[in-house]
């Protein structure tokens, strides 16, 4: 309401009551009305303030998706879906899928890729980390194998705060590292810590807990070389095959039996391993017995 207006609605209320209103209150009355007029002009303007900058926001994230697709060769086209008035991004999936390999090291174990349904992989992520030296410091953006062992360590101590919590509420305990131990992670602002890194490496910390002169031995050798931790990784798996077959082939058991590691389920691939290692060793003392048996029998 403008001044010319508020003079009139006060001449009609004197006129209207007869009863005149003061210098000084027709003065706070439009103080008051300049107050609720400016307030309102503010409020506008920070909602249109706040709208821009959404707008530029989301300009800014697709100009980023963009150069990411890009970048990476992806197939894949960017589309932009306006839902409830918001904009939401999303990639259609191409006709043909291609395995895109970021490492040539490592290979699509059980959740360390993304499949689809149509049975094709998506880009894997490049390995974050490097291959050090025990005891030495990681340079540049990627951290090393000690930060790696050192967040399976933290792991273990949200677990004991998850069965804290759990118990003080009165509800069951998980025994292992789960998905409730992720979500907790994330909740405390430790999301660096989610399922598919320390799934992917579960092994290696396994091999560091039950041989560590054996697993310091191997990233001397690897860093020496120059090899990426894909490499390494893989290299992994082997000692603990021999470590499982000097103790009857219960991966299983070797992993309960050891304090950190008790936590942790054993990876499948790992398993998957053993079991062929075990078939092959049971198989090559009976293929031999049935050779000797039939030259036994040509001699007799």
């Amino acid at each position: 309401m403008k001044d010319e207006e508020l003079d009139e609605m006060m001449n009609s209320v004197s006129l209207l009551f007869r009863w005149e209103l003061l210098v000084g209150e027709r003065y706070g009355i439009k103080a008051a009305v300049r107050a609720e007029r400016r307030r309102l002009e503010e409020d506008d303007s920070r909602n249109r303030h706040l709208v821009s900058g959404y707008a530029i926001d989301s300009l800014s994230q697709e100009e980023e998706q963009e150069k990411e697709v890009a970048g990476s060769g992806g197939g894949g086209t960017w589309e932009v879906v306006v839902v409830g008035g918001r904009k939401k991004q999303r990639r259609r999936k191409s006709e043909k899928k291609v395995v895109v390999e970021v490492d040539h090291g490592d290979e699509l174990e059980g959740g360390g890729g993304d499949v689809d349904g149509d049975g094709g992989y998506e880009r894997q992520r490049e390995h974050p980390f490097i291959v050090t030296e025990p005891g030495e410091a990681a340079r540049g953006k990627k951290n090393g194998l000690d930060y790696l062992f050192h967040l399976y360590e933290q792991c273990r101590e949200l677990l004991i705060q998850v069965q804290n919590i759990a118990k003080e509420r009165g509800e069951k305990c998980p025994t292992k590292v789960t998905n409730q131990v992720f979500r907790y992670a994330k909740k405390v602002g430790a999301s660096y810590i989610n399922k598919p890194k320390m799934r992917h490496y579960v092994h290696c910390y396994a091999l560091q807990c039950l041989d560590e002169d054996t697993s310091n031995a191997l990233r001397r050798s690897f860093k020496e070389r120059g090899e990426n931790v894909g490499a390494w990784r893989q290299a992994c798996y082997k000692p603990l095959v021999a470590i499982a077959a000097r103790q009857g082939w219960d991966i299983d058991a070797i992993f309960n039996a050891h304090p950190r590691l008790a936590i942790w389920y054993v990876p499948t691939k790992l398993r998957q391993l053993c079991h062929a290692e075990r078939n092959g060793a049971t198989a090559v003392p009976a293929v031999s017995s049935s050779v000797s048996a039939k030259t036994d029998h040509v001699t007799f």
